[in-house]
């Protein structure tokens, strides 16, 4: 997903969870009702963290500059992280310390009717931002099936929207099955079960988006495609004997660094030895195009890999 697509999915769901969190807290003041707070608080979060999102993507545009001289590109990794810890901290948290505190202490449901045209409301508007969403993601994972496209993905901000949307879309059920449990039993402490539920909800979502951006922030490399190709064009090199490692890093979702170790023939010159490093990098880049630098040395050649590099 390019970064024009993933504006366009972010700037869907903040527009949509702003409305929606309105909309609930107004319900949760009128009625009472904790798994409406839950929700609003949920939809409030999700809210701050498109902001957040669309802010590391501001910032990953910065040109690189002395101090960071392979750009900014990590910082989407970083602030999608931090949404993460934020999903965890105040929507899981606020959610389930709500939830025990109203468990334990039930407050009788008023105008439950409101409940349910804001919940239906919410199903609309969420639904359309998480089908958006769905589509979006679609079009980047290609033939690989959903869970794969996020373990292989190197762009945060398209799967941190789907898992909020998905996560919101389930806290809603939940949210309408807890109100509608109350009003049948007439027992509020459903309610009170209902945000817990939420808030165990965010905190699973939670935990997959840190597991899944701490690769990309620690560093991760390339696709396997990608080191395999880029290792093939180095041994089709005539002046390459020997292609020892191919090291990627992604520095960003659309910026890979390649560092390549090979063991150039010893009948050629150091001219040829130039002109054949400039044809490989300028092969590699046209190629990949998110490759934005490449840096070849000359080593001898190794029995083994140090690093494996997917091959």
């Amino acid at each position: 997903m390019s970064a024009s697509a993933s504006k366009k999915v972010i700037y869907a769901a903040l527009i949509g969870n702003l409305l929606i969190a309105i909309t609930k807290f107004i319900a949760a003041g009128m009625t009472g009702s904790a798994a409406m707070l839950s929700e609003g608080i949920h939809s409030a979060v999700d809210t701050g963290n498109q902001g957040l999102l669309l802010y590391g993507l501001w910032r990953a545009k910065k040109p690189a500059d002395e101090n960071f001289p392979f750009g900014y590109g990590k910082e989407v990794y970083f602030w999608s992280f931090v949404v993460a810890l934020m999903i965890f901290a105040v929507g899981a948290g606020v959610s389930t310390y709500e939830g025990i505190h109203r468990f334990m202490h039930p407050k009788p449901m008023e105008r439950v009717m409101v409940n349910y045209v804001v919940l239906g409301l919410a199903m609309v508007f969420e639904g359309a931002a998480w089908l958006f969403a769905v589509k979006e993601f679609s079009k980047m994972k290609g033939r690989r099936g959903f869970i794969e496209a996020v373990q292989m993905g190197k762009n945060p901000s398209a799967f941190v929207v789907l898992f909020e949307d998905s996560a919101a879309m389930l806290g809603l059920v939940v949210a309408l099955v807890g109100i509608l449990l109350v009003q049948l039993t007439g027992d509020a402490r459903y309610d009170g079960l209902a945000s817990i539920v939420i808030g165990l909800i965010l905190g699973g979502t939670a935990a997959w988006l840190a597991y899944e951006t701490k690769g990309l922030l620690v560093g991760e490399s390339a696709l396997p495609e990608v080191v395999r190709n880029i290792r093939r064009m180095a041994g089709q090199c005539p002046e390459i004997e020997v292609v020892n490692e191919v090291l990627t890093l992604h520095m960003g979702p659309e910026f890979i660094l390649v560092n390549l170790s090979v063991d150039l023939r010893n009948s050629i010159s150091a001219e040829d030895a130039e002109r054949a490093i400039q044809r490989l990098d300028t092969r590699i880049k046209q190629a990949h195009p998110r490759v934005k630098r490449v840096f070849i040395e000359g080593e001898a050649r190794r029995a083994r890999p140090a690093v494996s590099d997917g091959t």
